[in-house]
């Protein structure tokens, strides 16, 4: 295998990697699921009669996030999008929604412990959330169990929220990585998001002490089906250091967040742009 080939396999772990990272993290970082990704993400294959073979990659960059003010906002914001992803050997990764650590994988399928974290909400997002108070930054903890077979992969995570909303959030899912090219990588995503009473009443519920704040009638949110995402991305890798990276995709809120006081729109679109350079 040539080096420049090997790169591009290297670099084609940003497709998916960056498809579920790029989703604004009111939900915890489940987003990371990306088990095909990280198998692509190899070193580079030196002559190994003079360099060693080294056993990480990194990848760095910036772009720009179109999404909503809040999940269920209605007005877009452009917001920086850091890109951030080292991998080490098979087993470890870290990109900007946070930690994966691989602790069994055999014939496709995978054990994963997860840490990232949950962003919160200011009740100065936008005038409708004022008297509801603000969710504080929280760091998440979970795990992930994947199985993939040749571009697809089948996943599902659950995650705890240390603080903040104190929620549980699982997500179940499939993503596609085609290589349709050298250069060219598509991408795709589609994942189901479900969470307990405490997510669901923190971020769509009102009670009796918010209601008289904020003017808004009392509202319960209870457990179940939050969200259907879907997403498709393309990748396009320039040389063997710089990629460019495209990624559209939207939100659908259902049940009783779909149906919140405070949801302004159910259908959440969302769109990213990216340079980024592998070391």
């Amino acid at each position: 295998m040539s080096r420049f080939a090997s790169n591009i396999r290297s670099l084609s772990c940003v497709a998916t990697v960056l498809l579920l990272g790029s989703a604004p993290v009111a939900m915890p970082a489940a987003a990371a699921d990306a088990t095909l990704a990280e198998r692509l993400a190899e070193p580079p294959v030196e002559d190994a009669a003079t360099t060693p073979v080294r056993n990480w990659t990194l990848i760095v960059g910036l772009g720009g996030a179109l999404k909503p003010e809040y999940e269920g906002g209605k007005d877009l914001e452009v917001s920086p999008l850091p890109i951030f992803l080292f991998t080490y050997g098979d087993w470890l990764k870290v990109d900007p929604t946070g930690l994966e650590l691989e602790a069994f994988e055999a014939n496709g399928f995978s054990v994963s412990a997860l840490a990232g974290y949950e962003s919160g909400r200011d009740e100065d997002d936008d005038p409708i959330l004022r008297g509801l108070g603000d969710i504080d930054f929280a760091a998440t903890l979970g795990g992930k169990v994947a199985y993939e077979t040749g571009p697809f992969a089948i996943y599902a995570t659950l995650e705890k929220t240390l603080g903040g909303s104190d929620g549980l959030v699982g997500t179940s899912g499939v993503s596609l990585t085609a290589p349709v090219s050298e250069r060219i990588i598509l991408g795709a995503d589609a994942k189901a998001v479900f969470a307990d009473d405490r997510h669901m009443q923190s971020y769509f519920g009102i009670d009796a002490t918010q209601s008289a704040r904020s003017g808004l009638p009392a509202y319960q949110a209870e457990a179940g089906l939050k969200r259907i995402d879907v997403s498709a991305s393309a990748t396009y890798l320039v040389n063997e250091h710089w990629l460019v990276r495209g990624e559209a995709g939207a939100k659908f809120l259902t049940g009783d967040a779909a149906d919140s006081p405070i949801v302004r729109e159910t259908v959440q679109p969302k769109a990213s742009l990216m340079l980024g350079y592998k070391f």
